[in-house]
């Protein structure tokens, strides 16, 4: 994760919870409100939250990424990593979406010059 978010000013996480109920897309609006993601300058954050006892997970984005990205793409993403996990590579699934994910905010949300 910190390799992926090195070359861009957005935020990737990934949370797995362990014991959850409810709805995944809900849960991550929270966490990412929590973690202060939502308060990013340019909305440019992304949580990957994975739900192993049910064996599911969801890739959410903030509105800057889902306005320069686009849904299409992170169905994209989500289909990537939901076949290495059908496949048993979890770490190869989360790996291939952060780096997936670093790619695209580096190019969308470059890193901010230090001042």
């Amino acid at each position: 994760v910190r390799e992926a978010s090195h070359g861009t000013s957005g935020e990737i996480r990934v949370a797995v919870l362990p014991r959850f109920r409810g709805s995944l897309v809900k849960m991550a609006e929270r966490l990412a409100q929590h973690l202060k993601m939502t308060s990013l300058p340019h909305r440019n954050g992304v949580l990957i939250l994975v739900d192993p006892a049910h064996r599911t997970f969801f890739v959410w984005g903030d509105a800057g990424v889902h306005e320069r990205l686009g849904a299409a793409f992170f169905k994209a993403v989500s289909e990537s990593i939901s076949e290495l996990f059908r496949a048993g590579d979890f770490t190869g699934g989360l790996r291939h979406g952060v780096e997936t994910l670093g790619r695209a905010l580096a190019e969308h949300f470059p890193p901010r010059p230090v001042v």
